[in-house]
């Protein structure tokens, strides 16, 4: 160094977590937000070039110690708001606690939030439901009555008035009346529609209790002037990621409305443990994420009335569904004890209560959330077992549930076996280099030809296959009509794709049996695909034409290795209840959830994720728990039905099962170390085994994921 030359000034390396992509890395103290969000390949918008004025690319810090990243963040993490945050006057407001990504400057570590409204790719919800033939047996009704002009010799009160209207005019028989529906019952009555001698027109909704409709007892809980012709309840399924709910109108047994939002608590924890150590770290957590899931839940409330074009005071029912973690958030009760072992619920009963005491927008709603089989298999899975009924049924199903916490249920009508996995957010596009949410632009269909390893790809959003004429044009008008970046392109790898990609590679070829990425071979077609990644190879999956801008997609060893992890969980689990049950193999395989509605069976079964049976016997079951919960909304026989059946399930805690290590050391190999698949075999040519190979050797010294005994302990 010249004499006089001052050393360069080292810039300390700060960590930043961007939710609810999961993506993680360092940058530089004083680098913006937008910048490290770039950097990362972050989904985060702008189209100002970062001058504050779009307003595109608004964030929310997470403050909190938050022990999965080992990041404790403060107020002083961004740096304070500036003059271009204060003058700051676009058309999206500027919500509190919110900052402009492109002027927040990170200070110290943090964790940012980014908001669905500001990704460039809006998630796709894929919840749908189709409830079947059920008979409808609503517990509430609609009642329109005369309600006779008041005398002065008149010794009734008006709520006995009501309830004789009723009986007099549908010969239905009620016990009284509900405090709540006291305050506004003169109003009402006073603007009913003029009928007969001045009597007043009004409609009386009734809450009826009991699960036998000839013992039940009904209660008048709503009094509207005038005739309303429309009951109206909502079914929501409260998923660690996704929130999705079902409009319904009570009588016809009509969908009125669907719509679905990503769960706000993404930003405290990406996985349900996650949540429950921001709770266990930080005094008010409970609190706050109770606070920003009953929000959640009254916004998709007001949505859905807002879409059919009623009012949330008409909404008389709610029944929600979840896994454990999420419903006893939902409902106040502390759920750090479902952290740890032995995993105790505070109660695994069907909980009734009103809509107002969860600070829903619907005075008249009565709350019904659905019983739970145990402490990690809750309501969700309770209502996917009503939904696909494999206790009405001599033939075995194997339903599975698969996500960040696979649900699984073995049997028939001769007994029901359950179990949970964790296998972790990698089937949802975390922890995988490329991976996404399934969101426009995101890959979801693979085939990979096993003479030249090229790959062919589709993406949701575009029906073609990149091998065909007008792909390229066909994602790029798609990123124009969604009148976003038109560096949109092709995004990343969604679940279903990362299942079909890790399949077809090791059907080409491209994987052994292990998981391990092949060196490439020489010169060639397939030289041109495998490229090195240090000690180990990647397999290149698409890259963007040249004139076209966009991320070059490929698979790392530690990309398979995160699948063989979260698939190994999987089978163990499936394994374990096999064994528990005496049973060989299912009859049928349902496959549910939104990530299971899009898997290809066979794929499925090329990976090993759910066993040697016949692929025509492998079908999506769609979102089950959505579809039990609006059952369960529609009739109180299938509420009973559904409370009898979670009674009889046989629990098996994969935690502290002695065999659940040697089975998902097992699973690691591809599709088995150790089972064999002639009914795989019969319908795609799998690679020869090669037995001499200790298949899984190294996956041996891999533990699974597992539910830390304590959520709050640091790693």
């Amino acid at each position: 160094m010249p004499p006089g030359t001052l050393p360069p000034v080292e810039v300390p390396e700060l960590r930043v977590v961007f939710t609810p992509a999961g993506r993680t890395g360092a940058v530089s103290d004083g680098t913006t937000v937008l910048d490290a969000a770039r950097q990362l390949g972050v989904d985060l918008d702008s189209v100002c070039g970062g001058r504050g004025i779009c307003g595109r690319c608004q964030v929310t810090p997470s403050l909190g110690t938050f022990d999965k990243w080992a990041i404790t963040a403060g107020s002083d993490a961004l740096s304070p708001p500036g003059a271009t945050e204060a003058a700051y006057s676009g058309r999206r407001p500027l919500d509190a606690g919110s900052r402009l990504g492109c002027q927040a400057r990170i200070r110290a570590d943090v964790v940012v939030d980014v908001p669905p409204d500001s990704q460039l790719h809006g998630p796709v919800v894929r919840k749908t439901v189709d409830v079947g033939d059920i008979a409808l047996d609503p517990l509430a009704t609609l009642h329109v009555v005369t309600v006779p002009p008041p005398t002065l010799d008149e010794r009734r009160g008006l709520a006995q008035v009501i309830i004789d209207c009723v009986a007099d005019e549908w010969d239905v028989h009620l016990a009284g009346i509900l405090p709540e529906a006291l305050a506004g019952l003169h109003a009402s009555v006073a603007a009913g529609s003029p009928d007969d001698a001045d009597g007043r027109l009004v409609t009386v909704a009734v809450r009826w209790s009991g699960s036998e409709p000839r013992e039940r007892t009904g209660m008048v809980m709503a009094v509207w002037p005038g005739v309303v012709t429309a009951a109206l309840g909502v079914a929501i399924d409260i998923g660690s990621t996704t929130i999705a709910g079902h409009l319904i109108d009570l009588h016809s047994g009509d969908v009125l409305a669907s719509a679905g939002r990503m769960n706000p608590q993404i930003r405290l924890g990406e996985d349900l443990m996650s949540r429950v150590s921001y709770v266990m770290m930080n005094p008010g957590g409970a609190q706050e994420l109770t606070a920003l899931v009953r929000d959640c839940l009254a916004t998709l409330i007001t949505e859905l009335c807002s879409d059919a074009g009623a009012e949330p005071d008409a909404v008389l029912e709610v029944v929600l569904v979840g896994n454990p973690i999420m419903i006893h958030i939902a409902l106040g009760i502390d759920p750090t004890p479902l952290g740890q072992a032995p995993f105790t619920l505070a109660t695994d009963a069907a909980v009734e209560l009103d809509g107002p005491d969860m600070d829903l927008p619907c005075p008249s709603a009565r709350v019904y959330v659905g019983p739970a089989i145990a402490g990690h298999v809750g309501a969700d899975t309770a209502a996917a077992v009503l939904a696909g009924g494999p206790h009405r049924d001599g033939a075995v199903t194997l339903l599975v549930d698969v996500g960040t916490n696979a649900e699984i249920v073995l049997g028939s009508a001769e007994g029901l076996w359950a179990a949970s996995s964790p296998t972790g957010p990698a089937f949802e596009g975390a922890q995988i280099s490329c991976g996404q949410r399934a969101t426009p632009g995101a890959i979801e269909r693979v085939r990979i030809d096993p003479v030249t390893w090229a790959p062919r790809v589709r993406v949701i959003g575009c029906e073609l296959w990149s091998d065909e004429r007008g792909f390229a044009e066909a994602v790029e008008r798609r990123a124009a009509a969604g009148n976003r970046s038109a560096a949109a392109g092709v995004t990343g790898i969604c679940g279903s794709g990362i299942i079909e990609v890790i399949a077809e590679m090791y059907l080409a070829g491209v994987l052994s049996s292990d998981g391990v990425i092949a060196a490439p071979p020489g010169e060639g077609a397939r030289a041109a695909r495998v490229i090195s990644d240090g000690r180990t190879w990647s397999y290149v999956l698409y890259e963007p034409p040249e004139d076209a801008d966009g991320p070059t997609i490929t698979v790392t060893q530690n990309d398979v290795r995160a699948i063989q992890l979260a698939k190994a969980a999987l089978r163990a689990g499936i394994d374990l209840l096999r064994e528990h049950a005496g049973i060989e193999a299912p009859d049928r395989v349902q496959l549910a959830g939104a990530f299971g509605a899009h898997i290809d069976p066979v794929r499925a079964m090329v990976l090993g994720l759910i066993g040697d049976c016949e692929p025509d016997e492998v079908r999506s079951v769609g979102n089950a728990a959505g579809t039990g919960a609006v059952r369960a909304l529609l009739s109180g026989s299938q509420r009973a039905e559904m409370e009898q059946v979670v009674r009889s399930i046989r629990k098996i805690e994969t935690a502290i099962e002695p065999r659940f290590q040697e089975l998902f050391v097992a699973a690691m190999a591809l599709p088995h170390a150790t089972a064999r698949t002639p009914l795989l075999a019969a319908v795609v040519d799998l690679p020869e085994r090669d037995d001499s190979v200790p298949t899984g050797a190294d996956s041996a010294k891999m533990q699974p994921p597992t539910r830390r005994r304590r959520a709050g302990r640091r790693r």
